[in-house]
């Protein structure tokens, strides 16, 4: 089974079906299981990724079964880890050494690791002794069809970045080249210093060689600071141009993409060209030229003696085989200090932005009491891993220095009997010392080269992302010589997830008129949002069609219809800059003129005249120094700034007093003629003007038609607005 490591916090469901894959000996890519799994920003279900396997041609089966009835014959199998991960049970085995049975796990997050019945226990039983798992039976279909598979990275496509720097990069190898070459020059140097100027009485030799030894210092110095300001030239100007395309690429996906992602995901893709930008510019030459100076030393080595060649061989394969050993009883320690630590995050996070809650029901000494227990995790964690950290540093170490020891005495005996020249046996001590530093190197090399690999397929994915705007696309159809029908909706119906998610809207047909006002209501959660996110093309409809002037809505370009749409959703951001920019958002040079215009329609006069700065008042963070009245005000005077053709208000006027809401809905009228206009609201006074009202419920239209007509109608428009109008019946 090949490791597949997740690339977001939602994606362990679907790396864990192409490991399963895998397992039967074929490959698919990562990408084309996440487009099929309906990812939201929690992952999937167990469901979604029985349905992924069925697709591909496994027989599954979901359920709870009790841990004893777990048998390798049912294996591969994936398991509900700690209630909101995915993770493969991949083996069963009884442990030779203290007969307990123990379980192979491979956590998408981490990696392979192996526990105890215990902690699988405490991990996957949701009740009494009963898990849940999803099983897999390839059948003859699975093995038949063909999967998309994604390139490999391979170090060739790693160093694709460096081409366009590839006359500093000679230069930096040169440079490398040139230290690598005075490590070799100082053990000769030394030899020649005991040997023909000490062994000798020859200062003349010893003040030359002391002379070429600080010359060959301080060359090197000079090379280190070259290498270092190339280094940081190379790796600034990577480092820029991979988070350049990473963010104009991300900007130029459709919405839908974002939907299913978490905020922790685009911090990790950004923090990722550090690892990129080290492997390329420092670990792999590192790497390289410590290699070269070990091949060499080894050669010196072997000419100098044979036997203290062995002997180093023989100890760094043992110490080396020492560290492995420990290093990998420490693995699954540090597997549960990994998830620990994320425990500690989100406490952190739920203390810090949920503390007015906290205040005000007096839940503080609870939360602080679960963020202690994980401290104390935590430490007992910690002690446990330096303890054998300890003894595989002490391991290694010891059987470092008796290696150092052993070489020196053997040297020593050799120099004794006349076999060998003291400078030789000083040549040997610093020999031994430079060629542990390569192997260190190496080991590192390799975890580099796993780290930015990752980061990479992180970055790719975004890449391999289809844009949101396609050169086919249409200019939205506003001219005169289209046809005036406005937005037609026939027989649509949309789910946010697979398709045993339930609908969130169903069946609609309705036609929102070209130059008129049409309001939405109906209770929260019966669509009305979804629809306007639909026509905004932030989501394609599962089922049905939209036409806006006889044009299919699909091929309308999403960038032109937004550059001719003004639009306030519940959420709208405020931007931590000034009032003017918040308004005039993309207008490079600001047109004053339509800018006090909007001010006046929004009536923001009295609260900018009130600040120091006026319109150049900086407004903090996400606008939290501002009031929500003021801040839908800012939105509405961004939406009507560049005078669209098309205008979408969902709640626009909530958060606004009667007496500004009365005030900016009189000044909106006049602004309303001529243009399309869709208002989603729950006072009566915001709709009741409309040309047409929608009365959305269950994701259906249950009723159309003006104010009046409805009132008379007595039905769900007039269940709706009676508390406000105090109607009776």
């Amino acid at each position: 089974m090949k490791f597949i490591h997740q690339l977001d916090q939602a994606d362990c469901g679907p790396a864990c079906i192409c490991m399963i894959v895998s397992h039967y000996e074929k490959k698919i890519d990562l990408q084309f299981i996440k487009d099929q799994s309906f990812l939201t920003k929690d992952g999937t279900t167990l469901l979604g990724l029985s349905e992924v396997a069925e697709k591909l041609g496994f027989k599954t089966t979901i359920g709870t079964i009790n841990i004893k009835d777990l048998q390798n014959d049912f294996l591969p199998c994936i398991l509900h880890w700690n209630k909101n991960h995915f993770v493969i049970l991949k083996k069963i085995y009884r442990n030779r050494f203290t007969g307990k049975v123990e379980y192979n796990i491979v956590d998408p997050s981490y990696g392979t690791i192996t526990v105890s019945e215990d902690l699988l226990k405490k991990s996957w039983i949701s009740k009494e002794n009963n898990g849940i798992a999803l099983f897999f039976e390839p059948t003859e279909e699975f093995y038949k069809q063909e999967f998309s598979v994604e390139s490999e990275i391979t170090l060739k496509s790693m160093f694709k970045f460096l081409i366009p720097y590839k006359n500093q990069f000679l230069i930096l190898s040169l440079l490398l080249l040139i230290g690598t070459i005075t490590t070799l020059i100082f053990p000769l140097l030394t030899q020649k210093l005991i040997d023909d100027g000490v062994g000798k009485k020859d200062f003349s030799i010893i003040t030359y060689i002391l002379l070429a030894q600080l010359g060959v210092f301080f060359g090197s110095i000079v090379s280190d600071i070259i290498r270092n300001w190339i280094t940081l030239q190379i790796g600034t100007e990577i480092t820029i141009k991979i988070i350049s395309d990473f963010i104009k690429k991300l900007l130029s996906l459709p919405i839908r993409y974002f939907a299913s992602k978490n905020i922790g995901d685009f911090n990790q893709r950004i923090n990722d060209h550090e690892r990129i930008e080290q492997f390329l510019t420092s670990q792999s030459l590192l790497t390289f030229f410590s290699l070269f100076t070990f091949v060499a030393f080894f050669a010196v080595l072997l000419y100098y003696n044979a036997l203290i060649l062995v002997i180093y061989i023989s100890l760094t394969i043992l110490s080396v085989s020492w560290s492995l050993f420990w290093i990998k009883k420490v693995k699954i320690l540090d597997y549960f200090r990994f998830q620990e630590k994320a425990k500690n995050q989100e406490s952190i996070y739920e203390i810090v932005t949920g503390v007015s809650e906290m205040k005000l029901n007096q839940f503080e000494d609870f939360k602080r009491s679960q963020w202690e227990d994980v401290q104390l995790r935590l430490f007992s964690i910690n002690k446990r891993i330096l303890k054998l950290n300890q003894i595989q540093s002490g391991g290694f170490e010891f059987i470092n220095h008796l290696k150092n020891i052993l070489i020196t005495f053997t040297a020593a005996a050799f120099v004794i009997r006349g076999d060998m020249s003291l400078g030789i046996l000083l040549s040997i001590s610093y020999i031994t010392g430079q060629m542990n530093a390569p192997v260190s190197y190496l080991v590192l090399f390799f975890r580099s080269f796993q780290d930015a690999k990752l980061s990479l397929e992180r970055l790719k994915e975004v890449e391999g992302q289809e844009l949101e705007e396609q050169e086919d696309f249409q200019l939205l159809p506003i001219n005169s010589h289209f046809e005036k029908t406005g937005f037609v909706i026939s027989n649509l119906s949309f789910q946010y997830e697979g398709p045993h998610a339930p609908k969130v809207l169903q069946n609609i047909n309705v036609i929102i008129p070209e130059g008129k006002v049409t309001a939405i209501v109906g209770s929260s959660g019966s669509g009305k949002t979804t629809l306007l996110k639909i026509l905004l093309k932030f989501y394609e409809p599962t089922i049905g069609e939209i036409t806006f002037n006889g044009i299919s809505y699909g091929k309308i370009s999403p960038l032109d219809l937004r550059r001719n749409s003004g639009v306030v959703m519940q959420d709208g951001y405020i931007f931590s800059d000034t009032i003017e920019r918040n308004i005039a958002m993309g207008d490079v040079n600001i047109d004053y003129d339509k800018l006090n215009l909007v001010i006046n329609i929004t009536n923001l006069g009295e609260f900018i005249n009130q600040l120091p700065l006026g319109l150049s008042t900086k407004i903090g963070f996400s606008g939290n120094s501002i009031s929500g009245g003021q801040t839908q005000r800012i939105l509405i005077a961004r939406a009507i700034y560049n005078d669209p053709h098309l205008l979408f208000l969902d709640e626009a006027t909530s958060a606004l007093d009667s007496v500004n809401e009365k005030l900016i809905h009189n000044n909106l009228q006049n602004f309303f003629k001529n243009k399309t206009v869709l208002i989603i609201a729950h006072r009566l006074s915001t709709v009741m003007n409309a040309d047409n009202i929608l009365v959305f419920k269950g994701g259906q239209i249950v009723e159309e038609g003006t104010h009046s007509d409805l009132i008379k109608k007595k039905e769900h428009y007039y269940e709706l607005i009676k508390n406000q109008l105090e109607l009776g019946t």
